[in-house]
């Protein structure tokens, strides 16, 4: 409105002006001006006050429509706004792959093993869909894919679906569902390689990342300090528990983590006690399997410096008589230089089976170099070596050793891509 009047007082200044305006003759010869001659006849003055107002008024009519239409067109554009509002304005779907190219050699008393060779791995491609109801209830359903040796075919399955309440700010949140566990996913974010190479625990099958049952998290000071446990089916997340007796036990199983953060330093304990989905009916249990882990680290968005260490007890042996024992730890250090430059290297020494072969061993390194041409995307050069000796142990990269040793050697270029 104050534009129309603005408009509005304009054209009636400019039109009272020119009908107040006085009649001048043109100039004399010397450059200065006369008033007309009597004798002449008077020059016209413009329009009269009635054709002013009449003028006016249809200029005022003119941008009455115009508002009018305007508010028409905003009316419109609203309601096919408000149409648009739905699930998928509080929706978000994101994805992660691990992605290589490389070289194996795998040998087993000094006979190559069947991987040994050059090849293109997709080891995990993760698509993850996350609703916000409000401000307390969320949810989320994350796939994976496996390669399935029977059908020779690719399968999509639920790594993690659970439904979440935020019940008191950030220092309590539940979750029902299959989700991530309190150590490995916690370890993983201060390692930060987890595309080159698997956690200590989870490398060597001490541990998983997932599992089906409740959940709760929090943290307390602004992030000093934080928490997580999850009372769970024990059994993993690829076991989804459907119904009619699948993956029912008699018990459950208990993951716990606690830690301190401070100005980048970070301490960590856990601890995981149960039956690990075998105390099932028709099946004998003689153990328990117990873990005890703890980290130090030192992370920035520069530099990821740290120490892991595990103890076990009867992790393999929870339905066979004999008892048996098992601890290791790994370092690892990474330093971005440049922007985009970044180094890199781990090690971990693992020993599996303390009471039934306390001479089986395993090493573990890698080191490498990672270029991040975008937010999305990182690209790493790496070398990895594994040797066990006086025995075998399970991998993320197969079973290392043999009778006498067994050695496994990867070079190849890493990829995360994000989105």
């Amino acid at each position: 409105m104050q534009g129309k009047s603005k408009l509005l007082a304009a054209v009636a200044i400019a039109a009272l002006s020119a009908s107040a305006m006085p009649a001048f003759a043109k100039g004399t010869s010397n450059g200065t001006s006369q008033p007309m001659p009597a004798d002449q006849p008077a020059m016209q003055t413009g329009p009269s006050n009635a054709e002013l107002e009449a003028r006016i008024e249809a200029l005022e009519a003119e941008v009455q429509a115009s508002e009018q239409r305007q508010a028409t067109v905003n009316n419109q554009m609203s309601d096919w706004q408000s149409k648009l509002v739905g699930w998928w304005n509080n929706t978000t779907i994101s994805g992660t792959a691990f992605i290589d190219v490389s070289n194996i050699e795998h040998k087993s008393n000094g006979v190559k093993q069947t991987d040994t060779g050059t090849g293109f791995d997709l080891k995990r491609f993760y698509v993850a869909i996350d609703h916000k109801f409000d401000d307390v209830w969320s949810a989320n359903i994350t796939t994976d894919v496996t390669y399935d040796s029977t059908t020779k075919a690719s399968q999509i399955f639920i790594k993690k679906a659970w439904l979440q309440a935020k019940v008191w700010d950030d220092m309590l949140t539940v979750r029902v569902g299959s989700s991530d566990l309190p150590w490995v996913p916690f370890a993983e974010s201060l390692y930060g390689y987890r595309y080159v190479e698997n956690t200590l625990i989870d490398r060597t099958k001490f541990g998983t990342s997932a599992d089906w049952g409740a959940h709760i998290f929090g943290k307390f000071a602004d992030g000093m300090f934080s928490y997580a446990f999850s009372v769970i089916n024990g059994a993993g997340y690829k076991n989804i528990p459907i119904g009619n007796g699948a993956n029912r036990s008699k018990s459950v199983d208990v993951e716990g983590r606690v830690n301190v953060n401070w100005e980048g330093f970070v301490l960590g304990v856990g601890g995981y006690s149960g039956k690990l989905g075998k105390d099932v009916q028709g099946t004998t249990t003689y153990h328990t399997a117990q873990r005890l882990d703890a980290i130090a680290a030192y992370s920035t968005s520069d530099i990821h410096a740290g120490i892991e260490y595990f103890k076990a007890n009867d992790w393999n042996n929870v339905t066979t008589t004999t008892k048996d024992s098992a601890d290791g730890f790994g370092g690892f250090a990474s330093w971005k230089f440049m922007p985009q430059f970044a180094v890199f290297g781990r090690y971990d020494y693992v020993k599996p089976n303390r009471d039934t072969n306390a001479l089986l061993h395993d090493n573990y390194y890698n080191f490498g170099v990672t270029w991040s041409p975008a937010k999305i995307v990182d690209l790493s050069l790496v070398y990895k070596h594994d040797q066990a000796s006086h025995g075998t142990i399970a991998t993320s990269n197969g079973t290392i050793g043999g009778s006498v040793n067994g050695t496994y050697s990867e070079i190849g270029l890493f990829t995360q891509l994000k989105w």
